[in-house]
C-alpha cells in the first residue's frame, strides 16, 4: 500500500470530499496522476466504511469530478480538436492514427460503443477525446458521460466500502484491485465488439 502515502491519507481524512473531487476531476480532464481514480475511489469507499465520509456525498463528489472533467475534455476537443492534435501534446500517449482507428470502431457500434468505452479503464479517457474529434453531438454524448460517471463512481466507492471489513487482508494488493475490477467492464466492451464483428460478417455472408 505504498502508493497511498501518509500525506494523501491525511489530506483525504482532513478535506474529504474536496480532495476526492479534485483528484478525480484532474485525471478526467487529462492531467496525469500517480494515483488512478479507481484507487482513490476505492480508498474513499473504505473511508465511508470507517465513518469518516458519507456514502452519498462521496459518490456525489466523484461523480461531479468525473462529469465535469470529462465534459471539459470533450468540449475542448469538440471545438479545438484539430489545433490540439496538430501540436501533439505529450499528455496524450497515443498516436493520431491509433485514435482514428479507435474512433472508427467506436462509431461503428453507435452509442453502445461510447457507453461501454466510457466504462473501460484503459480507453475511457480517450472516449471523450475521440467523441470531440468526431464532433459527436453534445446532446448524444453528454448523457452518456452522466450515466457512466454515476455508474463508475458508485461501483468503485461501493467496492471500497464492501471491502472495509477485509481491509487488512486486501490492502497489500490495493495496487492491483483497480486492474482486476477494471477487467469486468473491459471484458464486456471487448465481447460486445467481437459479437458485432461476427454479426456483421454473418450478415455480409448471407448477402
Amino acid at each position: 500500500m505504498q502508493i497511498l502515502s501518509s500525506d494523501f491519507i491525511h489530506n483525504l481524512t482532513l478535506y474529504g470530499y474536496y480532495i476526492l473531487f479534485i483528484l478525480v476531476f484532474l485525471q478526467e480532464v487529462g492531467v496525469p496522476s500517480p494515483l488512478p481514480n479507481e484507487l482513490v475511489m476505492i480508498f474513499s469507499g473504505y473511508m465511508v466504511f470507517q465513518g469518516k465520509l458519507h456514502l452519498f456525498y462521496a459518490i456525489l463528489s466523484a461523480f461531479a469530478g468525473d462529469i465535469l472533467g470529462s465534459t471539459i475534455l470533450f468540449i475542448a476537443f469538440y471545438f479545438f480538436g484539430k489545433q490540439i492534435m496538430s501540436r501533439k501534446p505529450s499528455w496524450i500517449p497515443i498516436s493520431e492514427s491509433k485514435l482514428n482507428k479507435l474512433s472508427q470502431r467506436l462509431q461503428s457500434f453507435g452509442s453502445a460503443g461510447f457507453f461501454l468505452g466510457r466504462l473501460s479503464p484503459f480507453i475511457r479517457g480517450y472516449v471523450s477525446v475521440i467523441s470531440g474529434l468526431m464532433n459527436v453531438s453534445p446532446k448524444r454524448f453528454l448523457p452518456i458521460i452522466g450515466a457512466t460517471a454515476s455508474l463508475w463512481a458508485t461501483f468503485y466507492i461501493l467496492a471500497g466500502y464492501l471491502l472495509g471489513p477485509y481491509w487488512g487482508k486486501v490492502s497489500g494488493y490495493l495496487n492491483e484491485i483497480p486492474l482486476y475490477l477494471g477487467f469486468i467492464p473491459l471484458t464486456i466492451f471487448v465481447g460486445y465488439i467481437l459479437f458485432k464483428l461476427i454479426q456483421n460478417r454473418i450478415a455480409a455472408a448471407k448477402a
